[in-house]
């Protein structure tokens, strides 16, 4: 029951090869990654999801792995990639689920929420809370920490990076293209306490001119706390032979997204709602500033967790996530 296997499901519009496992009668909990990750990114969840009788899916998202990529920067906003969860569902013949999502995941599952709530039974997210980034700049930018962040220094705060795509996507993506394993290497680390309170790197891209000052990308050693050479390996081989363009363009759409937005006076979550604080995720940083405050505010049944993290929280603290998705989980039987 916990193998992970892989398949497909195709539309005429898309196609989604997502991994899977547990009984195929279980309630669906579907796991959506984000920047610049997989379906195996919920390698460590699957197989406990499986274990606990629920039916485990982890898509590979539009622009990854063997999934649909498109070549225009509008294929990527939130409209298209919810609709092919909606897809996923149908092909699957999935009436209702509980969806989570991580990164640019988080997004899709709470547009989900908003605009397909009964499709949802309920919905967590890793690192990024409702009504932030999905909706566009505006709701971003108001909940930046500016005693870290001053406006004039750094306008869009710890999301000046998002800037730099908009005004050079093609400086950005050529330079991640051109080592996707250094570039995964370099990514997938753990939390560092000793950044709390400081500038993070994501609010440097502006000044430095790009992602890596001089051109060169940093050849750390790779955290084994996060991921193994193999998982490296496979998420290099999928950059390098998709590259960077689908996934950087998810952040091309920031006014699509916004248009895509429920109005806040309908934005309220009725269904249960889980959200995972990582301690030290600077970039999506929610314990100092107000960003958690508009999900506090329109989600009626709320669970918050703090754990010790960075932003790679479902791989550098799987157990740790996986006991508070049980605990949640067991708390929507009762």
């Amino acid at each position: 029951m916990t193998t992970i296997e892989q398949h497909s499901v195709e539309s005429l519009r898309h196609r989604t090869v997502y991994l899977a496992c547990g009984p195929e009668d279980g309630t669906p909990v579907i796991l959506v990654h984000g920047w610049p990750e997989l379906s195996l990114s919920w390698r460590h969840q699957l197989p406990h999801l499986a274990s606990l009788g629920y039916r485990a899916i982890a898509p590979d998202m539009r622009g990854y792995g063997n999934s649909s990529v498109y070549d225009t920067h509008e294929a990527y906003a939130q409209v298209h990639v919810v609709q092919d969860m909606l897809d996923l569902a149908e092909g699957l013949d999935i009436e209702r689920a509980v969806w989570i999502g991580h990164d640019w995941g988080s997004p899709t599952v709470w547009h989900l929420a908003a605009h397909y709530p009964k499709l949802c039974i309920a919905v967590a997210s890793l690192c990024v809370p409702y009504r932030t980034v999905e909706t566009g700049w505006d709701g971003m930018l108001p909940y930046i920490d500016r005693s870290v962040y001053p406006e004039e220094e750094y306008p869009a705060g710890q999301w000046e990076y998002m800037r730099f795509y908009e005004e050079h996507f093609e400086d950005a993506t050529a330079a991640f293209d051109a080592d996707p394993y250094k570039v995964a290497k370099l990514l997938f680390r753990s939390g560092n306490p000793d950044g709390v309170g400081q500038v993070t790197g994501t609010a440097m891209t502006r000044k430095h001119g790009g992602w890596f000052p001089g051109g060169d990308i940093p050849d750390l050693p790779r955290d084994e706390k996060v991921v193994t050479e193999e998982d490296l390996n496979t998420y290099a081989d999928a950059l390098r032979r998709n590259t960077f363009f689908g996934p950087d363009s998810y952040y091309m759409n920031h006014d699509a997204n916004a248009e895509y937005t429920v109005p806040e006076a309908d934005a309220t979550l009725s269904m249960p709602v889980l959200f995972l604080h990582g301690r030290y995720d600077y970039t999506c940083e929610t314990i100092t500033s107000t960003a958690a405050e508009p999900m506090r505010r329109l989600c009626a049944n709320l669970t918050e967790h703090i754990v010790d993290s960075g932003h790679w929280m479902a791989q550098e603290q799987p157990d740790v996530v996986n006991e508070h998705l049980t605990n949640w989980l067991a708390e929507l039987k009762e």
